[in-house]
Formats: structure tokens, sequence, C-alpha cells
């Protein structure tokens, strides 16, 4: 998995500022606390997915295992702040998402709709493994690197579980430049926030 992820096989542009986990290890409890939303928004919008388009049997399939784990993530996350004495403070604005929010194409088909959301949260999943990975690899907290491990290792499977559904609603090669797009969008949108050690993304 390491070399997959050197090899650049989630296709981001623009790697993460350097300064980033520095800051982040500073900042455990609400780099946690933001953690544990996102993981509730990922399982919500796996949720959402399934209720907008539940006639596709395959994707109820994949998304339903994708909520599961999205929300036992969630669980593990809430299990370390209160192993450190934290609770879940309040649901923070993730300026990232809203910023990934403008690639997305409005009108279409209800496939390329559908295949819009599928590529947000596979771009978002591609971010977070790469993350993970950061943390995995230099934050002290012995218990967080395994677990960011193995969070890694489950957001690049969901990253692909994404990238492969949206290629059974839509043409591979139109899949493969919309996703080009939102990845050079992408790093426009990262380059353009503050580094900002108390949030994920």
């Amino acid at each position: 998995m390491d070399t997959e992820l050197k090899n650049h096989m989630l296709g981001l542009q623009l790697p993460t500022d350097p300064r980033w986990v520095d800051v982040a290890q500073m900042n455990i409890e609400d780099i946690l606390v933001d953690h544990a939303y996102c993981e509730q928004k990922a399982a919500s919008s796996g949720i959402s997915l399934i209720v907008q388009y539940s006639e596709k049997e395959h994707l109820v399939d994949v998304m339903t295992e994708v909520v599961a784990e999205e929300w036992s993530h969630f669980e593990r996350v809430l299990e370390h702040l209160k192993k450190r004495g934290f609770v879940l403070g309040k649901k923070r604005k993730d300026e990232y998402v809203v910023g990934l929010q403008t690639i997305l194409r409005t009108g279409g088909s209800r496939e390329s709709q559908l295949v819009e959301k599928l590529l947000l949260n596979a771009l978002i999943e591609a971010r977070s493994c790469e993350r993970f990975k950061i943390l995995h690899e230099q934050i002290q907290d012995e218990e967080l690197k395994k677990f960011y491990y193995e969070l890694m290792v489950s957001e690049a499977s969901h990253y692909k579980n994404f990238i492969s559904l949206a290629k059974e609603y839509m043409p591979e090669a139109y899949v493969r430049d919309r996703w080009k797009e939102f990845l050079v969008e992408e790093a426009k949108i990262l380059q353009s926030l503050e580094v900002r050690g108390d949030r994920m993304h």
C-alpha cells in the first residue's frame, strides 16, 4: 500500500504542505474532533447516495459497506477522544469541502449527476488517505500512528470503490477526463487555503 501511494496511485496534484503535520501534532484534540465529523459526513454522504439512487442495486450494496465502515471509524475516533480526556466538540465549517462543491457540474442526466457525486466522494477519500498516511508516518503518538495506518488502507479502498462505481454509470473515458478536472481544481482549492493544524483537510 505504501508503495502504491508513493507512486501517486491517488493522482493528487498537490501534496499536503509539510507544515500541516507539525501543527496538527500540537492540536491533537482539534484534529480528532474534526476527524470524527469527517467520518460522520462520509457516512451521511453514503446514506444520501443510497436513498437518492436506491434503484441501483450494486451501488446500494457497495455504499452499504462503505457507510458501515465510515460509521465504525466515527465510533473509533470517539474512543480515541474519550481515552485522551477529550469530548466531541462543535462541528466546524469545512472550507475544503465547501470549495470542492464548486467543482460540481449542475444539470445533465441523472447518471452524470451521480458521477459528479461519486467523484467528489472519491476526491475527499483520496485526500483523507494522503493525510492519514502523513499522520501514520510522522505523528508521535504510537497508538494513533497504528490507527491512521489502518484508516489509510481503508480510505484507499473507498476511493477505488467510488471511481469504479463512476465507470459503471458513465463511459470510462468521460470519467477519466472528468476526474483529471477534479484533481486540477482540488489542487487550486488546497493552495488557496490556510495551513491549519486543527482541521483534517
